[in-house]
């Protein structure tokens, strides 16, 4: 791998000044494709914070000895990608790394914060409602029963990503909103001594509603991921269930699969 990171005749901008691309331009893959991969893990991993600028794409070019239209497309399928915007006037800046998350019976909270992803939570809802026909059949109690519903914004770097609706048995645990507020529900549930076990979960997509996309800070119809969730303990009693919503610019889930023998 030969380092192509020579010196800018005009000075980069200041977040782009610490870091250093490596390219290969004996490699097969495409000299864009390297540098927006480059670019793509500073910003998943911090290097790149939100709002940092990259500069124009002339300073780039100059200082990493490509050609503007190379610079052009890499920072293109970050744009593409929103992990990047033009700015008129500004440049090119960071908006936020994208969430990536494994499949697996964790909550998001948790994974967020592994992640590095400050998250933060805001209660839009927290009261008891009479269980619908689909949270009466998920959580096996009579429909019209009391069960706590939960409805939280979760935002990370001070933009939301996810409409979080939760259905819970009333007198599974005792949920404070200033708790909820700053840790996960998973979390609340383990410090009680429910031990997680299992669940049935449906990831899908669709549309945003207009409330939704208010909620969201996206554009009406934008695109949705949706999951939709039935947690169980240890001793098989459903614990929770939940639809979930997340923004597709900002959320993707992470499957491993493995062949079966």
């Amino acid at each position: 791998m030969g380092k192509t990171g020579d010196r800018a005749r005009t000075a980069p901008a200041p977040a782009l000044s610490a870091l250093d691309f490596t390219l290969d331009r004996g490699s097969p893959v495409p000299l864009y494709y390297q540098l927006a991969q480059q670019l793509e893990a500073a910003i998943e991993h911090g290097a790149l914070a939100p709002g940092d600028l990259l500069g124009n794409e002339v300073d780039l070019s100059v200082r990493l000895g490509l050609s503007r239209p190379t610079v052009r497309q890499a920072i293109q399928s970050l744009v593409d990608k929103g992990l990047l915007v033009r700015r008129r006037g500004v440049g090119t800046q960071v908006v936020h790394s994208q969430v990536k998350r494994p499949l697996e019976l964790s909550s998001l909270y948790d994974d967020l914060e592994a992640a590095g992803q400050a998250p933060t939570t805001q209660i839009v809802r927290h009261a008891a409602v009479p269980a619908s026909c689909d949270v009466a059949a998920a959580l096996g109690v009579p429909e019209g029963s009391e069960v706590t519903a939960l409805e939280r914004l979760r935002h990370t770097h001070g933009r939301p990503v996810a409409l979080l609706c939760n259905y819970l048995p009333p007198t599974l645990l005792d949920l404070d909103d200033t708790r909820l507020e700053s840790t996960g529900l998973y979390r609340m549930m383990r410090s009680a001594g429910i031990t997680l076990h299992s669940a049935r979960q449906t990831i899908g997509a669709r549309a945003a509603t207009p409330e939704e996309a208010a909620l969201l800070d996206e554009e009406q119809g934008a695109a949705l991921l949706t999951m939709e969730r039935t947690a169980y303990d240890d001793t098989g009693r459903a614990v929770e269930y939940g639809r979930h919503i997340y923004r597709a610019s900002r959320y993707t889930f992470d499957f491993q699969l493995l062949v079966r023998a």
